[in-house]
């Protein structure tokens, strides 16, 4: 056998082996970054040995692929971002406001149940512009409809559309918060955040 042809069984020798190794790094990755949306979504304080032990891998190995807590939480935060943005520009805003509302407060509620208090752990590693635009992108939906049913009659226009997004999002998070303290369950999570919102938001003689 040539040196040339040695070499390159060598090479794809360690080739073959390097692959799994590979598969195992991108399936360590997934589970930490699981764990790591779950746990901080319920405890924003949640520490790195508690992610590690969720996700079934040891510290060295969470350190070998985030080299620190803020890159985790980067990471975890951009995911989070790209697939709530995925989810909210899925739904179908056409028609009646009050329905297309509806539509969009029950993909809402969703993302904020399943992402809770990551928001907080996402503040200590974003940037600025990160967490305005991770605001300002779902709130502009919402803004939208508010100002197509407020002149459609459907909404009220006697308070300032601002402080019905307030509304809007604080009735998002109360919820989350209270299916966690086992008030209510999340099954029925959804229909009283739109009950309450457009109850909220409702002109005396909407429907």
């Amino acid at each position: 056998m040539t040196d040339a042809h040695a070499e390159a069984r060598v090479l794809a020798e360690d080739g073959a082996a390097a692959r799994p190794k590979r598969a195992d790094a991108l399936r360590n990755i997934e589970a930490i970054v699981d764990a790591a949306t779950r746990l901080l979504a319920a405890d924003p304080d949640a520490s790195l040995n508690e992610i590690a032990k969720e996700a079934g891998v040891g510290r060295i190995t969470l350190y070998g692929h985030f080299d620190s807590r803020a890159t985790l939480l980067r990471e975890v935060a951009e995911r989070a971002i790209a697939h709530s943005e995925q989810e909210l520009g899925e739904v179908d805003l056409a028609g009646d406001p009050r329905e297309a509302l509806g539509r969009l407060l029950e993909a809402s509620w969703r993302l904020t149940h399943r992402f809770g208090a990551l928001v907080i752990a996402a503040s200590q590693a974003l940037s600025p512009e990160q967490l305005r635009r991770a605001h300002d992108e779902p709130a502009a939906r919402v803004r939208a409809l508010l100002s197509r049913g407020r002149e459609a009659g459907e909404f009220r226009d006697d308070v300032p559309i601002d402080w019905q997004l307030s509304v809007v999002q604080a009735i998002l998070h109360g919820a989350s918060a209270a299916v966690h303290r086992g008030e209510i369950t999340a099954e029925d999570a959804p229909g009283l955040v739109g009950d309450t919102v457009l109850a909220a938001l409702s002109v005396a003689n909407s429907r």
